[in-house]
């Protein structure tokens, strides 16, 4: 029996199930988004641009990605939701076609004086796995290899059965081998507390005698020093005997009960270091870290030499080296070593550990080390970190999230970076990039540009299409985005040098530079090459020197650019002065606050594990201050309105008149000279871009007094229009008599300094030198490093 087939030649038609290609965004209102609608290609790298402030985090993080997450988090139980945070429904009326979201974004890595760079990428839980299958002598399981872990030793009865009931009584003893060195407990560095520094022991506790921040005897401390029994409260410190000195200071974690309350007391010195030392120092608030650093000296672990293990970890070698050896290797080095190692037994381990280490080179970072601290990682290194783990991912079909992705990148680092953001889509991933360099919007499949301003100037799609397109369309992004600067025709005359000598912070190789004083001096290099072990290394602690790093402000819902910036202060005087009453009613943290919302101007209402409702205040009506302090006015104004004024209305409104308030004007004048006209007095912090806080920082610690500013990368997170704004800003410095060191990636800046000094010629030890020293137009002349080259190709030469 014969069966006849036929051919049907007609196109079939497209199934129902590929018709959802697109992510649809309909009346967005997150922010400073005005009832944004969009519609974004799914599978393809599509790139947000536009002015810093225009809403791009608003419409991407705080919509789409947050959004994507609330609906996976929905998916769990009620119990798990219970342990997860609660997200509120984004402002917007639909959104359709959304797929897991992976957000990378720039948020500094757990500052955990523990986490490392290899313990956050999974590197040394597999080197542990290795030294435990091939490390000799053999010491035990992985977690004896771990710094992590403590070794652990007890002892005592236990029940055995026989059977039949019968049951017999040994004494057992239990051991577990950790890497942990005992002397530093896995940290590296063992301290020393100054005492005097802690107390004032010619005072008794009730007098105040703790100089601790946040150690007062009004609150839950002062309860526990009193009601302990351990030493009297009203007897001065240094009449203490030896025993209440040594519980004052020293004391085991002890449960009391006080007042009826159960309640754990512990010596000072333990509680410091758990609640101060466990964290990185730099992260912790100004005063806190101010303390800490006059109370409390640093030295490496004389035990462990810094290594963090214990001498059996430490004992074990493959190949002649132990894992404090493999830490402390640069990456690329390690990726090398780990290649030659031919061990059939391990195979697969060794090949998933030589991918891992390959992404860190492929992804610029080859040049840090696995023992490197995580929270030393700049905003740029922490992303790039955070993208190793996705770049072997089996993962398809998921919303990969960047935000500017090319931050801390050399100019011949951002192809490499374009290379994996296309790699990531090729594998049919859909690709949501916030970013201002031209070379990543060159590469976009589809471009959405908001704006046309910043804050309430903004919020609004002004072009959505191809990069050819956006070229055409005239926005501003569209005229700016083939920019290109010209060379000084002159460069301004050094008054004078500043010094380094034998510098030797990380990488540096004894390094010599006279860095000229009276001008406008750009730091570059790769990424890696060692621009901040010198600068930071060496110049920044120096007498009168400002330093504006990189590292990001944080704000609750109650920080605005009033508080931050110090201005509230002359503002809540200014007031109380012309209307004769105390300056603390004119702030909504304290006495003015409203009663029913606290100052907020919002209500919070938790729903346990669904998400939260906020509504408006309607005492005060979103205003956050009592009825009677509004009724208080200043130059035709109260407080809310006030903070309710943009920069730019603020500057005229404390620059003359009845209002006239000259510390404010100053404030708000440092604000308008960084671009940030537009911005409310009273916006919440937590309502501002990336760029936006940057420039915020940069017009606080304008206030500082210093003859010499150090900037680091201030370029981050502006617009190409911004630029312009922030050399304009840097000229007036140096103009004004002021010596600035920028540490700077950005051509545009390179090409407006007078003085550029290049390090290199690669990252780690491969870089740690001064490559060359002179003006832009020799560099762009000379063309002998990679950042000739890149300034060459820019200014068009």
């Amino acid at each position: 029996m014969s069966i006849a087939t036929r051919t049907d030649t007609r196109t079939p038609a497209p199934h129902v199930a590929d018709r959802h290609d697109l992510i649809r965004v309909h009346g967005a209102r997150e922010n400073n988004l005005k009832d944004v609608s969009v519609e974004i290609p799914k599978r393809r790298l599509t790139v947000f641009t536009g002015i810093s402030g225009s809403g791009k985090s608003s419409l991407v993080f705080a919509t789409i990605a947050a959004e994507s997450q609330r609906l996976i988090n929905e998916t769990y139980s009620a119990f798990v939701q219970g342990f997860m945070p609660t997200l509120a429904r984004p402002e917007v009326d639909v959104l359709e076609g959304l797929t897991t979201a992976i957000i990378v974004d720039q948020e500094r890595m757990g500052a955990h004086a523990r986490s490392t760079v290899g313990t956050v990428t999974d590197a040394n839980a597999m080197l542990r796995i290795l030294f435990s299958r091939l490390g000799e002598p053999h010491i035990g399981s992985p977690h004896a290899y771990s710094f992590n872990v403590p070794s652990v030793k007890a002892s005592g009865a236990i029940t055995i059965e026989r059977g039949a009931g019968r049951t017999k009584t040994e004494t057992a003893t239990f051991t577990r081998l950790g890497g942990m060195c005992p002397r530093c407990e896995g940290l590296g560095s063992v301290t020393d507390v100054d005492l005097t520094a802690l107390y004032d022991d010619s005072l008794s506790l009730n007098e105040g005698a703790l100089t601790i921040p946040g150690y007062s005897m009004d609150g839950w401390y002062g309860r526990i020093f009193r009601g302990c029994g351990f030493f009297d409260p009203d007897q001065p410190i240094r009449t203490y005997t030896k025993k209440e000195l040594h519980d004052l200071l020293y004391k085991e974690p002890t449960k009391l009960k006080i007042d009826g309350i159960n309640l754990t007391y512990e010596g000072l010195i333990p509680r410091i270091q758990k609640s101060f030392l466990a964290k990185d120092v730099d992260t912790l608030q100004p005063h806190v870290r101010a303390f800490v650093e006059r109370a409390v000296t640093f030295t490496t672990c004389p035990e462990c030499d810094g290594t963090r293990l214990s001498p059996q970890a430490r004992s074990s070698r493959i190949r002649g080296k132990n894992i404090a050896d493999l830490c402390a290797m640069q990456i690329s080095d390690l990726a090398d070593w780990v290649g030659r190692l031919d061990e059939p037994a391990v195979a697969p381990l060794l090949a998933a550990l030589g991918e891992t280490l390959d992404s860190f080179a492929e992804i610029g970072l080859g040049y840090l080390s696995l023992d490197r601290p995580s929270g030393t990682l700049s905003g740029g290194e922490a992303q790039r970190t955070k993208m190793i783990r996705h770049l072997g991912s089996s993962l398809t079909d998921v919303t990969y999230v960047f935000d500017e992705p090319t931050v801390g990148l050399h100019p011949h680092d951002i192809g490499r970076m374009n290379d994996l953001l296309l790699r990531l889509r090729d594998k049919g991933n859909t690709v949501l990039v916030v970013e201002h360099k031209p070379q990543t919007i060159a590469i976009a499949d589809h471009v959405v540009d908001l704006g046309p301003g910043a804050g309430t100037s903004g919020g609004e799609v002004v072009f959505e299409g191809t990069v050819e397109g956006l070229r055409a369309s005239g926005t501003l992004t569209g005229r700016h985005l083939d920019d290109r600067a010209a060379l000084k025709p002159a460069v301004r005359t050094p008054s004078g040098v500043l010094e380094v000598r034998g510098a030797g912070t990380h990488n540096l190789r004894d390094v010599d530079v006279d860095i000229p004083l009276g001008v406008l001096v750009v730091v570059t290099g790769v990424a890696g090459s060692g621009k901040s072990s010198l600068i930071h290394g060496s110049v920044s602690g120096r007498a009168g020197v400002v330093s504006v790093d990189q590292t990001a402000i944080r704000g609750s819902r109650r920080s605005n650019p009033a508080t931050y910036t110090g201005l509230l202060d002359p503002i809540r005087k200014a007031f109380a002065k012309a209307n004769g009453v105390k300056p603390a009613l004119f702030s909504a943290n304290s006495e003015g606050a409203c009663p029913a919302c606290n100052g907020a101007g919002v209500i919070y209402t938790d729903l346990a594990m669904m998400a939260g409702v906020t509504t408006v205040c309607e005492e005060c009506e979103g205003r956050r201050f009592q009825a009677s302090v509004l009724e208080f006015r200043l130059g035709g104004r109260t407080i809310a309105e006030v903070l309710d004024l943009p920069v730019a209305a603020a500057l005229g409104f404390f620059g003359a008149g009845e209002a006239r308030t000259p510390a404010a004007h100053a404030v708000l004048q440092r604000m308008a000279h960084v671009g940030l006209g537009y911005l409310g007095l009273g916006q919440p912090l937590t309502t501002l871009s990336g760029g936006e806080r940057q420039r915020l920082k940069l017009a606080t610690r304008m206030a500082d007094k210093g003859g010499v500013y150090v900037l680091d990368e201030p370029t981050t997170g502006l617009h190409l229009a911004d630029v312009q704004q922030l050399l304009g800003l840097l000229d007036r410095l140096v103009d004004s008599g002021t010596s600035v060191i920028v540490i700077e990636h950005h051509p545009a800046v390179m090409a407006h300094a007078d003085w550029i000094i290049d390090l290199g010629p690669g990252a780690g030890h491969d870089g740690g030198r001064i490559v060359f020293e002179g003006t832009p137009a020799d560099l762009v002349t000379a063309r002998s490093t990679l950042t000739g080259e890149h300034l060459a190709a820019y200014v068009g030469t």
